[in-house]
């Protein structure tokens, strides 16, 4: 009877053991109940909640696209700084270097005063050719990366928004893209194009190596860019327009692109990646352009040339290394940016700092980032 007349009490208005802690927030219907669900639900509703905040006071200081825009950090900085220094490298650098094709110096010649990256087995200047390729390489991948944007764009983008009958057959073509292996193609349509009759100028050059890499990885971001437009065509502003009677296109274009600014970059700069990180593929294999000088064509003389047997570092080495910093250097941009794409990478950096400070202090840091 005292057990039931207590539980009747604790039923009625009595207070239940733990009712005067903080409660857990509403979960959605079917999701687990326990403490480790509550204190998930409650970061992530922190997180966004501080993400808005902080976009909301971003716009009102810099202007609409100012919380578009990636916020400094070591991995921007680094990224940029490794970028830029590239790409003044491949500008600048022709400006000072000989011809590449000048054979008129010693073969094999090792670093030194007047070569400072050394000959080739020809008696081509390293440095020069390292200057010429990397402006080739990086006009393939500028090429390539823009290409597989705009098509992202159209297959991503146009099938979220219209959704129906256009997006069933937009998906279906990009599926078929998505599944087909990419090294393959791209080594068959570099074979058959590059030999086929009234190309002219156009075959084996850089343009065209450009064109059948970006119309060869542009699914992957067809695939992200529509998922983002189909929950951005729910939105109120969306609608608005809609019913304003604005065309399709200029929705898409005003309402939906602006929003997808970092996302876009993203994708393209994991574009630009990949077509450099190809042609240095294709051109090892000898299918690379023949017209012009580029990092994979510098590997793909090496290795004919036997500099690994011959214990000429200084021809192999060099365009390596420009490869693997670009590469580097161009990830550590877009982790910048999907700082922006995802709340919970932004705030990261800054709970991990107020944990760090507060285990100084010995003062505990609760599991949504605030101090116990």
């Amino acid at each position: 009877m005292a057990d039931r007349q207590t539980l009747t009490e604790s039923g009625s208005g009595g207070e239940l053991p733990g009712a005067g802690a903080e409660t857990a927030p509403d979960l959605p219907f079917g999701a687990p109940i326990g403490a480790e669900a509550a204190r998930e639900s409650a970061r992530e509703a922190t997180a966004t909640a501080a993400v808005a905040a902080a976009s909301a006071a971003a716009v009102r200081r810099g202007g609409r696209f100012r919380g578009l825009l990636p916020r400094r950090s070591g991995k921007l900085v680094t990224g940029l700084v490794i970028v830029g220094a590239i790409t003044l490298f491949g500008l600048l650098g022709p400006l000072i270097a000989q011809p590449p094709r000048d054979s008129n110096n010693p073969a094999l010649l090792p670093p030194g005063p007047e070569h400072w990256l050394g000959t080739t087995k020809l008696g081509y200047d390293v440095f020069s050719q390292l200057a010429y390729g990397t402006q080739g390489s990086l006009f393939i991948g500028l090429v390539a990366g823009l290409v597989a944007l705009v098509l992202g764009v159209l297959f991503g983008v146009f099938a979220g928004y219209f959704g129906g009958i256009a997006d069933e057959v937009l998906t279906l073509i990009t599926n078929i893209v998505l599944v087909i292996p990419g090294l393959p193609v791209v080594m068959v349509i570099a074979a058959y194009v590059q030999n086929a009759d009234g190309l002219g100028p156009l075959a084996r050059s850089s343009l065209l190596v450009a064109l059948v890499l970006g119309i060869t990885s542009w699914a992957g971001s067809a695939v992200v860019l529509r998922a983002q437009a189909r929950s951005l065509r729910t939105r109120e502003y969306v609608a608005a327009a809609r019913v304003a009677g604005e065309r399709p296109a200029r929705i898409i274009f005003v309402e939906i692109l602006p929003n997808l600014v970092p996302l876009l970059a993203a994708q393209f700069i994991f574009g630009v990646i990949l077509a450099v990180l190809g042609e240095a593929g294709l051109s090892y294999l000898g299918l690379g352009p023949t017209g012009s000088i580029t990092l994979g064509t510098m590997l793909n003389d090496a290795q004919t040339g036997q500099a690994v047997g011959t214990g000429a570092w200084w021809w192999f080495v060099p365009p390596g290394a420009i490869i693997a910093a670009l590469g580097a250097g161009l990830s550590l941009i877009n982790f910048a940016i999907d700082e922006v794409v995802n709340p919970k990478l932004r705030l990261a950096p800054e709970n991990a700092k107020r944990q760090r400070k507060a285990t100084k202090a010995g003062k505990g840091v609760a599991d949504t980032g605030a101090f116990a």
